[in-house]
């Protein structure tokens, strides 16, 4: 053995100050036809991270009761390319998680004081459900002008296209964030063999005068946090994006 073999390396675990989160999927939509609503993964890996670093994690959407797994990402799905998402699958058949997913908490009932952050799931039902929710972006504009954290992944981040301050200012101006991108929506389209949405994030977000859309390659692990406003490129940017709104709720 030689000297340089000879390395020791140490690890201290992290103790964190319990928060509360709220964590937000869409409600079900059709998109050609098609039900969908969130990514598994990019809600339930993170969920897992709070809850092991100690915080209360609520789940919520916009209208509240019922949701649903975008079948492309849930672990059940036959054959289905993520039938190894493990995490997914354990919060489906947690007793006490797994029942959240029959009765979300309605936006309109959420105090934003509640909570210290909130982290905005993606999927094929944002671009449809988030769009033309004037209580859903006022409830963002809110939590992020509290002093909240704010984070939002893949199809999740949409809302930055929408969401005003109480200035009028988009809260995207100025910021530097992410979310799926162009070459993303393209590989899915050629997947599915057709266009699924009418509209990109990344296209609409170049409209913004002052923002700045950043992005890595398709499917490569992204996050960004500007402040308090936290985004992730997609769902295997999720352990990256949580671990960016543990940090942030440490300083805040």
């Amino acid at each position: 053995m030689t000297a340089s073999d000879l390395i020791v390396r140490t690890r201290i675990g992290q103790k964190y100050k319990p928060r509360r989160i709220l964590s937000i999927v869409s409600n079900t939509a059709k998109l050609k036809g098609f039900p969908v609503g969130f990514f598994g993964e990019e809600m339930t890996r993170a969920f897992l991270m709070f809850i092991e670093a100690g915080h209360q994690v609520d789940l919520a959407s916009p209208q509240g009761g019922g949701v649903m797994i975008d079948t492309h990402s849930d672990p059940r799905t036959p054959d289905g390319a993520y039938a190894d998402d493990l995490i997914t699958l354990g919060f489906i058949h947690h007793a006490k998680f797994g029942a959240q997913l029959k009765d979300t908490l309605p936006i309109s009932k959420v105090s934003v004081d509640d909570y210290d952050a909130v982290w905005v799931a993606g999927g094929g039902g944002p671009l449809l459900t988030f769009k033309d929710d004037p209580t859903l972006h006022q409830r963002i504009a809110d939590f992020y002008e509290k002093g909240k954290i704010v984070a939002l992944i893949c199809h999740g981040s949409s809302l930055l296209l929408w969401t005003r301050l109480s200035s009028g200012k988009l809260l995207a101006e100025g910021k530097k964030w992410t979310g799926f991108t162009d070459e993303e929506e393209d590989d899915v389209n050629a997947t599915f063999g057709m266009k699924l949405n009418e509209y990109t994030i990344q296209t609409e977000a170049a409209k913004i005068s002052g923002t700045t859309f950043l992005c890595r390659g398709p499917n490569q692990p992204f996050a960004i946090r500007d402040g308090r406003l936290i985004t992730g490129q997609q769902q295997y940017s999720s352990g990256l994006t949580a671990e960016l709104v543990l940090e942030a709720l440490d300083e805040y």
